[in-house]
């Protein structure tokens, strides 16, 4: 898993800060990315838990690296800072949900 996890974070840091503007700078543009992403990760039969665990590692990544830039990514940013470990697990199945609609 510890490769996997690099992974992610390798492809998160091969964005360019433009490509990260453009992605972050509207939550609707945020959902849209993300949407991409759960619907590639679909077609190569991940199941809705390993999709949920790789998108706990980009928000893990995103706490890590990127500052919120809209009222949404403040919210999210918050609410990842005060939830446990079992609540961000819950929180990055119900952003999956939110994508998959």
């Amino acid at each position: 898993m510890d490769q996997f996890n690099d992974k992610i974070e390798n492809q998160m840091h091969d964005y360019d800060s433009e490509e990260k503007d453009q992605i972050l700078e509207n939550f609707n543009h945020f959902k849209q990315f993300l949407s991409h992403k759960v619907d590639q990760g679909e077609k190569m039969g991940l199941s809705e838990e390993q999709l949920a665990n790789t998108a706990e590692m980009v928000a893990n990544y995103l706490m890590k690296h990127e500052e919120p830039r809209n009222r949404e990514e403040h919210l999210l940013h918050q609410l990842w800072q005060v939830a446990d470990k079992e609540q961000q697990h819950t929180l990055a199945h119900l952003l999956i949900r939110l994508v998959q609609q």
